[in-house]
């Protein structure tokens, strides 16, 4: 089922949490919805990938890197496991790489940003947590609505 992001906060404002268009669209789908599963990393994308090949498909995986400029937390390796498993998409805290072949994927990505040195592996960092960022709070379980227009975040699936 497709959502307007717009007509979301038209309809549910007092249920939402709601940000604007801080990030930027990387792949094929602009706009995309399920259930949120987090992690948070610095500068490591062990984790990412991890999550990436065993959460559920139709999740959104919300990657909080601390929006660190220094390296990218996805590229094109991890962007085809994410697509190959069904994930609905991905929302980066943080910087991709391979932005072409990220735009070919048929998945929702959106980062702050690109940046073509690739991340440390140490595996460090934490699964399935509360993250704040960007003045929200991303739940895991709860559900997330991402368009051009921006990101709003629900406790439940709205409808």
């Amino acid at each position: 089922m497709s959502y307007k992001t717009a007509d979301l906060c038209d309809d549910f404002s007092e249920k939402v949490q709601i940000l604007g268009s801080e990030f930027q669209s990387y792949g094929k789908k602009k706009s995309f919805s399920g259930p949120i599963r987090t992690v948070r990393v610095f500068e490591d994308n062990v984790l990412v990938k991890e999550a990436l090949e065993t959460v559920e498909a139709g999740s959104v995986l919300v990657v909080d890197g601390g929006g660190s400029k220094k390296c990218a937390l996805l590229g094109d390796r991890l962007g085809e496991i994410a697509q190959s498993r069904g994930l609905a998409g991905i929302i980066i805290n943080g910087y991709v790489r391979d932005t072409v072949e990220l735009g070919q994927l048929d998945i929702g990505i959106f980062a702050l940003g690109s940046m073509p040195l690739k991340s440390k592996k140490e595996g460090k960092g934490e699964r399935d947590i509360l993250l704040t960022f960007l003045g929200l709070d991303w739940t895991p379980g709860d559900y997330v609505y991402a368009d051009e227009d921006g990101i709003v975040l629900a406790k439940e699936e709205l409808r």
